[in-house]
């Protein structure tokens, strides 16, 4: 599906899922491995040895950033885009985003499905596409739409059986990020939505019950 345009100070719902709805996550290591990408590739700032980054922060037990504080600042920075929320789903992910600069999206999104492609390709032995075509974007028109985003996102896992109830604990989500400790400070951009509200409570029980109408509506213009 050929993307459509975006622009700077716009919100953009971006996701994409993998070729024929085959999983595009498999393991633990694939997730991990995948949000240092969304988290970590939101500017021109390169590593010197990413592959060493990414293992550092796949071993990392706790999920969260172990780069070095200046690195992270430099990021935060020169942003292309803003990511402020996101949930990795077994054969698709869904990113809130707000682009920076211009064509900020593009960049960002070249750079992370790009990296991503080339790792899964040599994991599993395999050439050719990962990702069912171009990756979606959806410009967010209203303020009320942005929320209710969220809450779609947020409550993705929902949809796998084991996570059930427990979509705020799911990791692969920045559910838990709105509501507690945010796990990769400025690299998750989340005021701008948590200060629409009195308190992170306040956030976790619009997430809990914005579950009829308000969603169904959103399927209709997100997913069609």
């Amino acid at each position: 599906m050929r993307k459509e345009s975006t622009a700077p100070g716009e919100y953009y719902h971006l996701l994409n899922r993998g070729n024929n709805k085959e999983d595009i996550f498999f393991d633990d290591k694939d997730r991990a491995r995948f949000l240092f990408l969304i988290t970590h590739l939101q500017s021109p700032v390169s590593f010197k040895n990413i592959s060493r980054e990414v293992k550092q922060f796949v071993q990392s037990r706790a999920l969260h950033t172990c780069v070095d504080e200046e690195i992270i600042t430099e990021i935060c920075q020169s942003r292309y885009s803003d990511l402020i929320a996101f949930a990795l789903m077994p054969n698709h992910f869904h990113l809130l985003v707000r682009e920076v600069q211009e064509n900020g999206i593009s960049l960002y999104m070249h750079k992370i499905l790009t990296a991503y492609a080339k790792y899964l390709n040599t994991k599993k032995e395999k050439n050719g596409h990962v990702l069912q075509g171009p990756y979606r974007v959806v410009h967010v028109a209203t303020n009320e739409q942005l929320l209710y985003l969220t809450a779609y996102i947020h409550r993705n896992p929902r949809d796998l059986r084991e996570w059930k109830n427990k979509e705020h604990l799911y990791p692969w989500s920045s559910y838990q990020d709105f509501i507690g400790t945010n796990r990769w400070g400025g690299l998750l951009n989340t005021e701008s939505i948590q200060e629409q509200f009195e308190n992170k409570e306040e956030y976790n029980q619009f997430i809990k019950t914005s579950t009829a109408k308000e969603r169904e509506s959103l399927d209709d213009v997100l997913l069609d």
